[in-house]
């Protein structure tokens, strides 16, 4: 079975944080927060007026942007876009470091990197690329890009001073930030369970939200059964009817590879009160399926 195609709202996404062009600028004065540059270079041409707003004058903290820079003096900058009304933005600290910058141009997204795992935090993890700049730290793993697996932690996955492999998903020269992926290392689950769809099977419940609750089906695999389809009455949440741990034998009613999810509904409709006795969870391996193939922010200057 081919693999599910890439979200196209991220892949626009993407595309709009790839570098732009490296323009030298001559500082003419401050608008604000703002700098406000002309283009260097565009002889027997009125010159182009440009703007780098306050947030992308520098990596490093400032109260104001005058603390770096001062009229007339040239510096170099990345366009980044235009305004509304056509004005060119641009930014400096996609060029303040050029060792940081080259690193960054050398890499694509794809690309499988190497490197030493330096922190590990509730909302991501932070990692030395091979070959980054000395004194930096250019890597780092969102939450959802560690496993395909459900985790409350990041040290499920990986701790600090552990080497890794990753594939780039994006290198940003305006964070200095290399964006890093362990799961597209790892086989998408939902591939092979996607044959499942229409069968019944059984399973435990692993969390339960005001909205419904969630059944793990297989290694890895997790699907989602709404509040409506466990019963007709009115009730204020799930726990009402259910607990976590408890076995519920349900159908899977859609695999969706796209948005990576799984939509399940009772066996035999809505209303039917799950009433297939209560057991503690013991792993994936309650699961009724018989003969089933294993479904297996910015650079910190240190």
């Amino acid at each position: 079975m081919s693999e599910p195609a890439p979200d196209p709202r991220m892949q626009s996404l993407i595309n709009q944080l790839w570098p732009g062009a490296v323009r030298t600028v001559r500082v003419t004065g401050f608008d604000g927060a703002d700098v406000l540059v002309q283009l260097v270079g565009a002889e027997g041409k009125e010159a182009e007026i440009g703007r780098i707003p306050r947030h992308e004058a520098s990596m490093r903290r400032m109260e104001h942007p005058s603390e770096l820079f001062e009229v007339g003096q040239e510096i170099e900058a990345e366009e980044i876009g235009r305004r509304r009304g056509g004005d060119l933005q641009l930014s400096a600290r996609a060029c303040e470091i050029p060792a940081l910058r080259s690193f960054l141009l050398s890499l694509e997204g794809g690309q499988v990197v190497a490197g030493t795992v330096s922190g590990v935090h509730n909302f991501g993890v932070f990692v030395h690329v091979d070959g980054e700049p000395a004194g930096l730290c250019t890597g780092f793993i969102r939450v959802p890009d560690l496993t395909w697996g459900w985790i409350e932690h990041p040290s499920e996955v990986v701790e600090a001073g552990q080497r890794i492999t990753a594939e780039v998903i994006i290198a940003e020269t305006r964070s200095g930030q290399v964006t890093l992926s362990l799961k597209a290392l790892q086989e998408d689950p939902l591939i092979r369970f996607a044959d499942q769809a229409g069968r019944t099977l059984t399973g435990p419940i692993t969390k339960i939200v005001p909205f419904g609750v969630f059944v793990q089906l297989a290694p890895d695999v997790v699907g989602f059964l709404h509040l409506s389809e466990l019963t007709d009455e009115p009730v204020d949440t799930p726990e009402q009817l259910v607990d976590e741990g408890e076995l519920i034998t349900v159908r899977v009613e859609e695999v969706d590879l796209q948005r990576h999810r799984v939509r399940l509904g009772v066996a035999g409709g809505a209303g039917t009160a799950p009433g297939i006795g209560r057991a503690p969870f013991s792993g994936a391996g309650d699961s009724t399926i018989e003969n089933s193939p294993e479904v297996t922010t910015t650079t910190r200057i240190q």
